[in-house]
């Protein structure tokens, strides 16, 4: 099977696992204790969690403090509901995460639009009264990078606060400057599933989302594992100290695919994007069929939304495309343990299965 399917996870770091192993315990070790114990074993695991988050920290800006979460969903939940404001501006293109949990809470809602490129204009009035703007670094579905700084500066100057959701972009590209809350999750720069955070800056204030002992800072109630934590931190340093070094690996897998698979049109902007991201359509493609003949290639539809319900990707409406363009679309994901020959491989299986269609 050849994985390129980045963008829903990436694989564990050989680093991470490795960081994990002495914190998931067992008769021979007390790596299993909890970290909010007093007692020496208690007090040695809470020490890793301080070392894992000061790693994570190190990926994100000064000035401000790591709350970590069960991951990036939890993490965008308590910055949206934590920050009580009652209205919020969200773009178009976010994730379900924020989109979802935006119109879930007691808030008013607008949409900013984006363009065909899948852009924010910074220069687009933000809604008088807004409380907090939520825009993503870069978009899960089509790779585009966003001029958050910019907006960043336009949500300040509206009086609200800002929100980036960095998980695309965490440890490939550098921090979001400007932004007051940032939600990364480990398992997307190769760290493992099951934890996320949320950076605040100094000053920023939240009220709790999960409520119990008063754990991470008195925001997120619940016993951290050690062992996730460490796992997390590892993949952090990691991501930072192979961030060019990945940028170029991605590069050479890029140029490689756009050069198999050159008559297929990109969507989103070639310029400013993630190149491990390649979202690509061809009129007419039956991609379920492509999916079935291609079956040792693990890609996703560029089409279904987040349930599984089939209807077109709100990313791909949202920079203007109809719905048989969304349903003609793919997205192929790769990144630092990606292998040349079998992207080339794959990429020349699709163009040819593709062909069979007689697209």
């Amino acid at each position: 099977m050849i994985y390129l399917d980045y963008q829903a996870t990436t694989p564990l770091a050989p680093e991470a696992r490795e960081a994990m192993l002495p914190w998931l315990g067992g008769p021979e070790g007390m790596g299993f204790a909890n970290p909010h114990s007093p007692h020496r074993p208690g007090r040695a695991a809470a020490a890793i969690v301080e070392v894992a988050r000061e790693q994570v920290a190190a990926l994100l800006p000064p000035g401000g403090r790591v709350i970590f979460t069960s991951g990036a969903t939890e993490a965008l939940n308590l910055a949206l509901a934590g920050s009580r404001s009652t209205r919020l501006a969200v773009s178009a293109i976010e994730h379900a995460a924020v989109l979802d949990s935006a119109r879930a809470i007691d808030a008013a809602v607008s949409i900013l639009p984006v363009s065909a490129q899948g852009l924010v204009d910074p220069a687009r009035p933000i809604p008088t009264g807004t409380g907090l703007v939520a825009v993503m670094q870069v978009n899960n579905e089509i790779g585009t990078v966003q001029p958050v700084e910019a907006l960043a500066e336009a949500a300040h100057a509206a009086g609200a606060l800002f929100l980036c959701d960095a998980v695309q972009g965490a440890g490939k590209l550098a921090p979001p400057a400007g932004a007051d809350m940032i939600a990364i999750s480990a398992h997307k720069l190769y760290g493992p599933k099951g934890i996320g955070a949320l950076w605040v800056r100094d000053g920023v204030a939240l009220a709790p989302l999960i409520h119990g002992g008063g754990q991470e800072q008195g925001l997120r109630s619940g016993t951290l594992s050690p062992a996730l934590c460490a796992g997390f931190g590892a993949a952090a340093t990691i991501a930072a100290a192979r961030m060019e070094e990945d940028a170029r690996t991605v590069d050479a897998l890029w140029n490689a695919a756009r050069d198999i698979l050159s008559r297929w049109t990109l969507n989103g902007s070639p310029e400013h994007r993630w190149r491990g991201n390649l979202n690509l359509r061809l009129p007419g493609l039956d991609v379920a069929r492509l999916m079935s003949d291609v079956r040792n290639v693990a890609f996703s539809a560029g089409s279904a939304c987040a349930s599984g319900s089939g209807r077109p990707s709100h990313v791909l409406k949202a920079i203007g495309l109809s719905d048989s363009e969304a349903k003609a679309s793919i997205r192929l994901g790769f990144g630092r343990y990606s292998d040349l020959g079998e992207l080339v491989d794959a990429c020349e299986r699709i163009e040819a299965a593709a062909a069979v269609q007689g697209v």
